[in-house]
């Protein structure tokens, strides 16, 4: 009886013991459970800061690359290891070593980047004095050619100025019928039937820029009709064509000179009002208007 006894004791301590055991294997076991998934955690979270500060780098470097019209090939080379060390940092197994290593990479291209931007900033310095200097010479030239030109400017108008006012021009143009005297006589008449002819009076004005010598311009008169009076002949300056009365010729002598000229009526005068223009060639000078009654 004793002997039953003292092996149910035994056996119970043997499963106490092993149940110990058991227990004490599972809370080990427990803990590098959860050890293990802090460490994948930590080591996660390291990677995942580890790619932020790579891409970080990555932005510098592109919005330096793109303050430059031509890009820094050292800029465009390290940007390039930077974008290689993010692609082989994505695919990568979590681990200790691993990490340690890219951050031993990062480190390098962190000291590589502070280089490159010294060198970069000091290149735009260097740029901006350049495109200073370069926007000076570019005002003075500009500037320079403003002036040229208002010169070009200046002397067109005023070779313009001076060959329009190089011309002859007419006053005091006045027109009228007249009946002519057997003894050539000439008296001036307002009434239609009485006028023999028109006679033509004007001054042509003194113009120092104008030489001296045989001139011409050409005197059209137009009865109530629109009908023109004397000659009627045509003489066209360019695609100007111009119906005419009389040429009227004289010799300039650069001064004022008094003219007069005749038109005869074309079958007899109408009552009405007759136009008397004055043309130098295609231009017209000067106008005037009467009546007939």
């Amino acid at each position: 009886m004793e002997n039953s006894n003292s092996k149910n004791t035994g056996l119970k301590i043997a499963l106490g013991i092993l149940l110990a055991l058991f227990l004490g294997t599972g809370f080990y076991t427990a803990q590098l459970y959860n050890e293990k998934k802090k460490n994948e955690a930590d080591l996660t979270k390291q990677k995942e800061m580890v790619m932020a500060d790579l891409s970080t780098m990555a932005k510098q470097y592109d919005a330096a690359i793109g303050e430059n019209e031509e890009a820094n090939q050292n800029l465009v080379e390290a940007r390039g290891r930077i974008t290689g060390l993010m692609d082989s940092l994505k695919i990568s197994q979590n681990s200790v070593n691993n990490l340690w290593r890219y951050k031993k990479k990062f480190e390098a291209l962190q000291n590589e980047m502070k280089v490159l931007m010294t060198e970069n900033n000091k290149l735009k310095s260097e740029n901006s004095l350049l495109a200073t200097s370069l926007d000076s010479t570019n005002i003075q030239l500009a500037e320079r050619t403003m002036f040229t030109d208002s010169l070009l400017v200046q002397n067109t108008q005023l070779a313009t100025v001076v060959e329009n006012a190089a011309v002859l021009q007419t006053v005091g143009l006045k027109g009228f019928g007249v009946i002519e005297r057997s003894s050539g006589k000439l008296i001036p008449t307002e009434r239609a039937r009485r006028s023999d002819k028109i006679r033509i009076c004007y001054t042509v004005a003194k113009n120092a820029l104008v030489g001296a010598g045989d001139k011409e311009l050409y005197l059209q008169v137009l009865d109530p009709q629109n009908n023109v009076l004397g000659a009627n002949e045509q003489i066209q300056f360019d695609t100007a064509v111009l119906n005419y009365s009389i040429v009227s010729k004289f010799n300039y002598e650069n001064k004022n000179l008094n003219i007069c000229e005749f038109v005869p009526p074309n079958d007899e005068f109408q009552k009405g009002r007759y136009i008397v223009n004055v043309f130098n060639k295609k231009e017209l000078i000067s106008t005037s208007e009467f009546t007939l009654e």
